[in-house]
């Protein structure tokens, strides 16, 4: 597997723990943190990755 792919399936990864974690964390809280927000920020890093991992593949 190439460099490209392994970025563009580690951001869908990422993206779908983020989406899991919004959808079914919003009732309970850690510590100072909560499950949702960190979801959202997940979603977020995980699709600038997938996104990457995209130019990388049409790029070359």
């Amino acid at each position: 597997m190439s460099s490209a792919f392994k970025t563009l399936f580690t951001g869908l990864i990422t993206f779908a723990i983020g989406l899991a974690l919004w959808l079914f964390g919003s009732d309970e809280t850690v510590l100072v943190f909560t499950p949702s927000k960190v979801g959202v920020v997940l979603m977020v890093v995980g699709g600038l990755e997938s996104l990457y991992g995209v130019y990388k593949t049409v790029r070359g």
